[in-house]
């Protein structure tokens, strides 16, 4: 099964813009990484700017509206994530329990949806589904 583990920083939805962590911070978090990569649990990971350095494309009436960070009605927002294969939500909350995050920070978990989990029809509707997502790669910054 895979979960994703959303780092959730309290008051980073008013971080501005080049907000970066301590470099202490980040060496603590290498280690976490590390030992996740170690186990064989690590599928993907990523950290994000802050919210001013965004934006939210809404959608009302079935028109879109572009609003541009920061956000003063978010209470709290992600600062990023892991993607990790654990064989059970206990295992999952164990890793996520051993990261070193300060006092301001909750990790969220969540399983993710597997094709397989949905019904026929709802597997009938996205045919192609699990075809785009194998050819589908991460894109990155040379």
């Amino acid at each position: 099964m895979r979960f994703m583990m959303l780092m959730i920083p309290q008051g980073y939805e008013k971080a501005t813009p080049g907000a970066m962590p301590e470099a202490e911070a980040v060496a603590a978090m290498m280690k976490y990484n590390e030992a996740l990569q170690k186990a064989g649990v690590l599928l993907a990971l990523e950290g994000l700017h802050p919210p001013a350095m965004g934006a939210r494309v809404s959608f009302s009436g079935g028109k879109p509206k572009v609003t541009h960070g920061p956000f003063p009605d978010t209470r709290e927002t992600l600062g990023g994530y892991w993607m990790i294969q654990a064989n059970s939500l206990d295992e999952a909350l164990a890793w996520a329990a051993r990261c070193p995050a300060a006092d301001n920070e909750i990790i969220e978990v969540r399983q993710v949806q597997e094709f397989a989990d949905f019904p026929a029809e709802v597997q009938k509707a996205a045919a192609g589904f699990a075809e785009m997502q194998a050819q589908t790669s991460p894109r990155r910054a040379a």
